[in-house]
């Protein structure tokens, strides 16, 4: 039986996370013939990167690249709750940027091509603002010296992304691995990948193959447990690929970067976290606060935030087998911000924390999926693997097919050679958070 796949397969997928069980569900559906074999050093699935993310879902881009990837993969995760009665916790609860006179000014261009493009957005006053957000300091006194040491302006309006939210990215996982199962597929967990196998495609017996005159791929990897010898090797293992890919030369085009989660709840907190108007479940929205986007993830099951900042100049691209979120990261990065435009967090300190990675596309911030010597790529998600993940495994699986279009969810087409190296095309993206 198939099950029973130990050595050789078609398919060979590296990572059980979001993007690896994604492009394995997307695979089987296009072939359930084929043999595939998903390799995962954690012991269940979607606990790397997956786990550690802060989970939000939006459509607000400038790039059609990036607004196709995120909107059809929010679109099928819909129909996953809607339709098919499989509950990932989506809410469309928005995301809200808190905007000052500068950010605005820098901004409206850029809001007005989204608008254009057709995606949803709400602006609100200060005033209105200043009623919704309870216990808030949104307007600064020109002479609080500690606000003007730490850069900080008055907020005047605030932006609402409408198709935006947050979902349980380990219910996806769990989607695509019970499907994945069904359809026959072999996911084989607490078993780390060592090496890439790299042969000439005619071996001759010589020491030292493969040599550099010689037709050399790529004819699957190395695990713990001995070889897995695939048609068809996929790298789909978030801030792992590139240490992986660099044993046989070859470029990921991604950097790491460690990101970090901070979990706050409290009665200060809660007045702030059920902040009623800006959407029908009664919480404020995922919220990004200047000058150093600080963000705020409502948890309104949990009545707790989830908050984080993305810390780019000053946080070395490195990559840590187990990242640890840092206490004094939050209490003299995140906090004094927070607190200064949120009163209610003076007080408050996380019971949780955790950290994941960033592989991070340093070009233009979207992912690639390429092929080389009959390896597939997929990577640099750039903090938005989970909005984008769906899309990102149909466009594993055309590549694998040897397809030049992907159907996307609602079948859009889209090039798979547009995320690729070589054949690149990307528009680069204005609104970055």
């Amino acid at each position: 039986m198939r099950a029973k796949i130990s050595g050789n397969c078609d398919v060979v997928i590296v990572g059980a996370g979001i993007v690896g069980l994604a492009s394995a569900y997307h695979i089987l559906n296009q072939d359930p013939s084929c043999r595939v074999v998903i390799v995962e050093k954690a012991s269940s699935p979607g606990q790397g990167d997956t786990a550690k993310s802060v989970a939000g879902v939006r459509n607000t881009f400038t790039s059609e690249v990036n607004r196709l990837l995120s909107e059809t993969s929010i679109d099928f995760y819909r129909h996953l709750q809607v339709d098919l009665g499989f509950d990932i916790r989506l809410e469309f609860v928005g995301y809200l940027w808190l905007l000052t006179t500068h950010l605005l000014e820098h901004l409206e261009p850029v809001i007005h091509q989204m608008e254009k493009d057709g995606v949803e957005l709400k602006l609100w006053e200060h005033e209105q603002l200043s009623e919704m957000l309870p216990n808030t300091r949104l307007r600064i006194d020109p002479s609080d010296q500690e606000a003007q040491i730490m850069g900080l302006s008055s907020i005047v309006k605030g932006l609402q992304g409408i198709k935006c939210g947050t979902v349980a990215p380990e219910k996806i996982v769990e989607f695509y691995e019970k499907q994945v199962r069904a359809m026959r597929g072999v996911v084989r967990y607490g078993e780390r990948v060592r090496s890439i196998i790299l042969e000439p495609h005619h071996k001759l017996g010589v020491p030292g193959e493969p040599l550099v005159w010689q037709d050399i791929g790529v004819k699957g990897v190395v695990t713990e447990r001995g070889e897995i010898r695939a048609e068809q090797t996929i790298v789909a293992a978030g801030g792992w690929s590139t240490e992986l890919l660099d044993t046989i030369g070859v470029d990921s085009h991604v950097r790491t970067k460690k990101r970090q989660v901070f979990a706050v709840k409290g009665t200060d907190v809660n007045t702030l976290l059920y902040s009623r108007g800006f959407n029908e479940q009664g919480v404020l929205p995922l919220t990004i606060v200047p000058p150093r986007l600080v963000y705020m993830k409502p948890n309104g099951a949990a009545g707790s935030f989830w908050i984080g900042v993305s810390d780019y100049l000053g946080r070395h691209f490195t990559f840590e087998e187990e990242p640890m979120a840092e206490d004094h990261f939050y209490t003299h990065n995140i906090h004094p911000i927070l607190s200064h435009y949120f009163p209610c967090f003076r007080n408050a300190r996380p019971f949780n924390k955790w950290a994941g990675h960033y592989d991070i596309n340093t070009i233009d911030a979207n992912p690639y999926v390429f092929e080389d010597s009959g390896l597939i790529v997929a990577a640099g998600t750039s903090g938005s693997g989970v909005m984008k993940a769906d899309a990102i495994g149909r466009i594993v699986a055309a590549s694998q097919a040897r397809k030049d279009f992907a159907t996307l969810y609602s079948d859009k087409q889209f090039k798979v050679a547009k995320l690729g190296v070589q054949t690149r095309e990307v528009e680069p993206e204005q609104f970055v958070i």
